[in-house]
C-alpha cells in the first residue's frame, strides 16, 4: 500500500481530513510531556485522518522530549498515518541519514521538507511507495512572499519545487506539498497542481477553508490544527478535535 492510498483509506474511514498537530508548548503544559502527549493520541485519534508532530517543540525538552516522541509514535494506532513535521533540508548524503531515521528507525508515514536544496536533497526520502514527503510550497506565514511566491520568469518558485513531484519508477515515493490557507489566492490555487496537500492555517491562524475548491480535487488532503485542539479554552481535547473535524466537514462541503 503507498502512503497516498493509506492516507485515502483513513480518511474515508474516519470520514474526517483532520490532521491533529501534537506541539506541546513547554510553557502552555502543566505536568508531564508523555502523559499529555499521550492524552492527545488517545482523545484525538477518532477525530483524527492523521497526526503531525512538531518536531521543535520536543526537542525543546532535549533528550527527554525526543525520547517521549519516540515512544509515543509507537503507540500510534497503525491505521492512522504520521506525519512528522521537521522541514529537513541538506545535501543528499546527510538527508539519507534523517530518511534512515524518520523512516527506518521511527516508521512514520510521512515527512515535511524543505526543497530548495534541489530535487537531490530529497531523493533519499522518495525509494519507498509506502513512505510519503511533503515539500513547502505556499507556507502560511508572511515570509512566503519573501521566496515562495516570487518569480522565476513566468513561474513562482513554489512551482519549481513542486515539479520535484514529477519522479519515474526508480523514486517511487510519494509527494505532496504544504499549502497555508492564509496566502493563497485564485491565481496560486490555479497553479497547485491535484496532489496531496497538507494545509495549516485552521483555527488559531484563520485561514478559510473556502478558498480551496476541493471538489476538483482527487488526491487526498489534509487539514491541519494544532493550537485550537491543543490548548483551546473550551471543552476537553476530544470535544475540541470534535468541533475542528466538523468545521472541516462543513466547509469543505460549501466549497
Amino acid at each position: 500500500m503507498t502512503y497516498t492510498e493509506k492516507l485515502a483509506a483513513r480518511i474515508s474511514q474516519a470520514e474526517t481530513n483532520l490532521c491533529v498537530g501534537i506541539d506541546p508548548r513547554p510553557d502552555q503544559i502543566t505536568g508531564d510531556l508523555e502523559t499529555f502527549v499521550r492524552s492527545v493520541i488517545e482523545q484525538t485519534a477518532p477525530y483524527a485522518a492523521a497526526f503531525k508532530p512538531n518536531i521543535a517543540y520536543f526537542e525543546a525538552y532535549g533528550a527527554e522530549g525526543v525520547t517521549v516522541l519516540e515512544r509515543a509514535l509507537a503507540d500510534v494506532p497503525s491505521d492512522i498515518p504520521i506525519v512528522l513535521d521537521v522541514k529537513r533540508s541538506d545535501i543528499p548524503e546527510t538527508m539519507k541519514y534523517y530518511a534512515e531515521a524518520y523512516f527506518g528507525k521511527w516508521n512514520v508515514d510521512a515527512v515535511t521538507l524543505n526543497g530548495l536544496m534541489g530535487k537531490d536533497s530529497v531523493e533519499p526520502f522518495l525509494q519507498d511507495p509506502a513512505k510519503g514527503i511533503y515539500l513547502l510550497a505556499v507556507t502560511s506565514n508572511p515570509g512566503a512572499a519573501d521566496i515562495e511566491l516570487q518569480h522565476v520568469g513566468e513561474r513562482y518558485v513554489f512551482e519549481l519545487i513542486q515539479d520535484f513531484a514529477q519522479n519515474g519508477p526508480d523514486l517511487p515515493g510519494q509527494v505532496g506539498l504544504v499549502v497555508g490557507l492564509t496566502n493563497v489566492s485564485d491565481e496560486v490555487l490555479s497553479r497547485v497542481q491535484d496532489l496531496p496537500l497538507l494545509i495549516p492555517g485552521l483555527g488559531a491562524q484563520g485561514g478559510d477553508l473556502t478558498r480551496l475548491d476541493m471538489h476538483t480535487r482527487q488526491a487526498p488532503n489534509l487539514i491541519n490544527s494544532s493550537r485550537s485542539i491543543l490548548f483551546g479554552a473550551d471543552g476537553t481535547l476530544a470535544t475540541r478535535a470534535e468541533t475542528a473535524r466538523d468545521k472541516i466537514r462543513t466547509a469543505m462541503s460549501h466549497t
